[in-house]
């Protein structure tokens, strides 16, 4: 019992010195107030408030005097403790022990506050140290057909793993056997659970659903997704935004001023104004407090790294605080066009008959005979439709691939074409050309068109189309009320961008675009509009995502090299959070901007007040600290 009650002493010290301090200097100061109610006791009392002043103030101090020593360089800690101590030196010297108690107030309200600022700020670490949590210690692999647990650090590719229900999936691996749903949102944050089968990839942190799922490793554990958030989101808490490094460079200046001024305080207003020497010093260690500029220092860092913490929580990962003010001040996104405002994959949109079958769907079955088995994109497309419509599928044989013109085979006796009209023999051919004006406007719109054939028999048309991301057209209107402009970079044909602008709404295109053409019209961009987001997910955007005033990666989808560009990065498949990015930038800066103003105002009106003979040094001091914790505290509203 007594070890165990040692182990909780030891990690209250470690853990909660600030807190601890601000107690013990609490209770010190309380019992020795006391004792200088009564004669007998002030000697007593005197050594209570002396040791009052050690233990609230020993950290202000040491931090103080090494920044001091080994910057050269005066900052807000020394301010405070030369403020206390010039109050008790005064209170010493005209045997008022009320000043000295002041002192020891001011001691005390200053531990307070930075043990605020530290529970605060513990808010923000915590949502990270969350992310770490997400993956377990160890994984279930298989070895020699039977279960061992082994360390994450210790798995190699092709280690293959057996993750069961309910549980959370160790590390990146492929599925090999199983299905299952998966509930991705601590990663992606997307909400619904993702359906999973052999071929696709997990992630590590991710929870498994209701099917038992065995893996394999395809990559080293360090690499895995979850790392590399969590490696992006340390990388930007500990970077110094502009703004802040500004603050601080300001502060710097701004606290030998004061010392400057308050020498001046401490002397001049005798002479001018005829105030008492006791008055003057008293006025001027009131100054040290008030005008020190704590508040202001509080005023953005904290907000900044709640909003990097809240994104990392909706899976949008800022790379830096810049980058979260940056994107708040975007008037323009351009989008690429191929996989990011489209899936990126093609999907059959329409089946035209034009010969004796006269039904979409037996022509649809048709060419999934042949195309079924095929790893050709429009044969995975046939293929799909043929599964999402449910529709019975016979196998042909003798299939044969002709690259860059389309496949044929046998099903029972009849040959099948699917393809280009180069594929069809002379009579298809000919059919085709009187059929032009059929699918002309498909094509004019982008679509790709392969027909179908049996024998010398045309017998229809299926058009295929990269798709829309259904949560296009939502997106480019919820930007379109946020009074930002939109523009579509691609490098495929201007039928095609044209054809995808107009579902959505967009008027600024710009067409088969080479990457540095894309990195030229950014370029242009910015000039009209000066803040612009560039969002991609290829290596041919990665120039583009670099030049832009944000460059913003889709997560899921991306290539590694716009994802090491980008600096924001969307970890879902989704645009649905690139509105709530720059909604979040808007919202730190409106914070920031308020806590600046906030800052300012308590330390102006607290200046006054104290010239004017206003004050006394506890309220000076609770005014000071107070407007220091409500700044930190409103930077952590972000954390909602």
């Amino acid at each position: 019992m007594s070890r165990t009650a040692g182990f909780l002493r030891l990690d209250l010290l470690k853990n909660h010195r600030e807190t601890v301090a601000a107690g013990g200097c609490a209770l010190l100061l309380a019992i020795g107030w006391l004792a200088l109610q009564f004669s007998a006791g002030q000697i007593v009392g005197l050594c209570l408030l002396l040791l009052a002043y050690l233990v609230g103030g020993y950290g202000s101090a040491i931090e103080g005097l090494t920044t001091l020593w080994e910057e050269r360089e005066l900052d807000v800690d020394l301010l405070m403790i030369v403020a206390a101590l010039g109050a008790a030196g005064l209170g010493w010297w005209q045997q008022k022990y009320e000043l000295i108690i002041d002192g020891a107030v001011l001691i005390l309200i200053f531990a307070i506050s930075g043990a605020l600022e530290g529970y605060a700020m513990a808010r923000t670490e915590r949502s990270i140290r969350s992310l770490m949590s997400l993956t377990p210690d160890v994984a279930r692999a298989i070895v020699g057909g039977m279960e061992r647990e082994t360390p994450i650090d210790r798995l190699q590719v092709g280690d293959i793993l057996l993750v069961k229900p309910g549980e959370l999936i160790p590390t990146d691996a492929i599925v090999i056997a199983g299905a299952s749903s998966i509930d991705r949102s601590a990663i992606t944050g997307e909400s619904l659970p993702v359906a999973t089968e052999i071929g696709d990839e997990v992630f590590g942190g991710t929870i498994n659903g209701n099917g038992a799922l065995t893996l394999e490793v395809h990559q080293p554990p360090a690499s895995r997704l979850i790392q590399r958030i969590i490696t992006l989101v340390q990388q930007a808490q500990t970077a110094t935004p502009a703004s802040q490094a500004f603050i601080e460079k300001f502060e710097r200046g701004y606290a030998k001023a004061i010392v400057i001024f308050g020498i001046l305080l401490a002397t001049l207003p005798p002479f001018l104004w005829q105030w008492s020497w006791e008055t003057t010093i008293y006025r001027a260690l009131i100054f040290l407090v008030v005008a020190s500029p704590c508040a202001l220092m509080a005023a953005i860092m904290p907000t900044l790294l709640s909003g990097i913490a809240n994104g990392a929580r909706q899976g949008i990962l800022f790379k830096g605080g810049n980058t979260l003010e940056a994107i708040g001040q975007i008037k323009a996104v351009a989008f690429d066009k191929t996989g990011t405002l489209t899936t990126g994959k093609l999907a059959v949109v329409e089946v035209i008959p034009v010969g004796s079958i006269h039904d979409p769907q037996a022509i649809l079955q048709l060419a999934a005979a042949i195309e079924n088995s095929s790893e050709h994109p429009i044969g995975r497309a046939i293929a799909t439709a043929v599964r999402e419509q449910n529709l019975a599928v016979n196998t042909a044989t003798e299939i044969t691939a002709v690259p860059g013109v389309g496949i044929k085979g046998t099903l029972g006796e009849r040959a099948i074409f699917v393809g280009k009209a180069r594929l069809m023999s002379d009579a298809v051919r000919a059919e085709i050309n009187t059929h032009q004006a059929t699918i002309a406007d498909l094509a004019a719109a982008g679509k790709t068109i392969v027909w179908v054939a049996i024998e010398d028999e045309l017998v229809g048309a299926i058009a295929l189309a990269d798709t829309l991301r259904p949560e296009a057209v939502a997106l480019v209107n919820r930007l379109n009320r946020l009074g930002i402009a939109q523009i579509i970079l691609t490098g495929d044909g201007a039928e095609s961008a044209q054809a995808i602008a107009q579902q959505l709404g967009i008027t600024q295109v710009h067409a088969e675009l080479l990457p540095e053409d894309k990195v030229n019209i950014v370029a242009q961009l910015q000039s009209q509009y000066q803040h612009v987001a560039m969002v991609g997910d290829g290596i041919n955007d990665a120039p583009a995502l670099a030049a832009a005033t944000v460059g913003i990666a889709m997560g899921g989808s991306g290539s590694d090299v716009a994802l090491e560009t980008a600096d924001v990065v969307l970890m879902s498949e989704s645009l649905d959070k690139l509105d709530r990015a720059i909604e979040l930038g808007r919202r730190t800066q409106r914070i920031i901007n308020q806590n600046i103003t906030f800052a300012l105002a308590c330390i102006l009106l607290l200046l006054v007040s104290n010239f004017l003979g206003e004050i006394d040094m506890p309220l000076g001091v609770f005014g000071h600290e107070g407007s220091t914790v409500l700044v930190t505290l409103s930077g952590l509203r972000l954390l909602r």
